[in-house]
This record gives C-alpha cells, sequence and structure tokens, in this order.
C-alpha cells in the first residue's frame, strides 16, 4: 500500500509557475488550512506571469487564509510595498518574503515600475487585493486592472469563500477595454455572500 502524500488533496500547480522549495512551509500551510478548515478548489492557467487578484477582503483572517494556501501549494507570490520600508535588515527581509518596492507618489509612475518588473520577468505571480482595505469603500480601486493591462498580462481572480470555507481559483480574465467597464465586469466575479463580513465588502 502506498503512503499517501499530504499535496494529494491540493490542487495541480503547471510548472511554468513559480514555486518555493521549503517543504516545511509546504507542511506548515497543509496543517494550517486543515485547522482552519478550508479547501482550496478551481485550477491555476497556463501563465507564468499574472496578476493575482484577492477578494473579497472585509476581515484580518483573510490574510491567514491566503498565507496558508500560498504555502501548502509552495508559490512565490510578490507583493507591493513603499519603496521607503525596504532598508537595512527589515527591507532585506521584505524582499526576501517577495516584496516589490515602489514609488506610490504617482499612480501612473507605480504601474509603469511594475509593467518594467513584469518585462524583466521569466515568472511572476502578483499579489493584490484589489480593494486596497478591508472597510467599506464606494468603490474597489483600478490599480491592478492599470498593471495588467499596462504589462499584457492576465488576473487571475482568487476568491475568499467563508460561506463555503472555500478558496477558489477562477479563469484568467484578460484585460483589453475601459478600465471603469472592466472593473465593473471584474466585480460581478465575486458574491457579496461570500465575505466574512458581506456588509462591509465594497462597492454597490
Amino acid at each position: 500500500m502506498t503512503q499517501k502524500k499530504e499535496t494529494d488533496n491540493l490542487i495541480k500547480v503547471p510548472e511554468q509557475i513559480p514555486r518555493t522549495s521549503g517543504v516545511l512551509s509546504r507542511k506548515l500551510g497543509t496543517t494550517m488550512l486543515r485547522i482552519l478548515g478550508w479547501r482550496i478548489s478551481g485550477e491555476f492557467p497556463q501563465y507564468s506571469k499574472f496578476v493575482a487578484a484577492v477578494a473579497p477582503h472585509t476581515s484580518n483572517w483573510d490574510f491567514f487564509v491566503a498565507i496558508s494556501v500560498k504555502l501548502s501549494l509552495g508559490i512565490e507570490i510578490k507583493f507591493l510595498g513603499k519603496h521607503s520600508i525596504f532598508v537595512g535588515p527589515i527591507g532585506w527581509l521584505l524582499k526576501k518574503m517577495g516584496g516589490i518596492p515602489v514609488e506610490r507618489s504617482h499612480a501612473h509612475g507605480m504601474v509603469a515600475q511594475i509593467s518594467e518588473v513584469f518585462s524583466h520577468s521569466d515568472a511572476l505571480i502578483l499579489g493584490i487585493a484589489p480593494e486596497g482595505t478591508r472597510k467599506k469603500t464606494p468603490k474597489w480601486k483600478t490599480g491592478f486592472l492599470h498593471i495588467a493591462k499596462s504589462a499584457k498580462v492576465p488576473v487571475v481572480p482568487m476568491a475568499l469563500d467563508y460561506s463555503k470555507k472555500e478558496f477558489v481559483i477562477m479563469p484568467a480574465q484578460h484585460i483589453h477595454g475601459d478600465i471603469e467597464q472592466e472593473l465593473q465586469r471584474f466585480c460581478k466575479l465575486f458574491d457579496k455572500a461570500m465575505a466574512k463580513y458581506p456588509q462591509q465588502v465594497s462597492g454597490d
């Protein structure tokens, strides 16, 4: 009788997706998901570069679920950070964790910076919470769409579905048209009932 691997219950990750090599971190992530009672559904696209847009974001628990998924699958995901905090030992640690320093004083300047990072990378997943905050706001931010369109990479929606305790990976979305129209289309992919606190979901 063959021994069952811990990864048997996880979805398949295409080989072009950037990976980490930590066996212990994968075991930790799998254990965290088991304790939290969450599972992963859907499948990754056959792309080596994309923006991972994770929503809805209404609770601090979202971070723990998302990081558990990342660790369990052994996926390398980058995130954005203000350039001024990337100094000394803390800056080194942030970069080791996947941080990308950016100058945020001008939104479109930031988009150009990230597009440049994508163009010089063979494989890159950039994780972004489109709402920008767990508090309710009138609308989602459009930065993730501008980045994807400028860098010519797809957006992969990833839902935190508390109603089913599922982290759902949806099909890749290519951003070609008007950003405001694309945002409306994108928001419709997420049901407010998925959120831990549906009343705090941003947007109309």
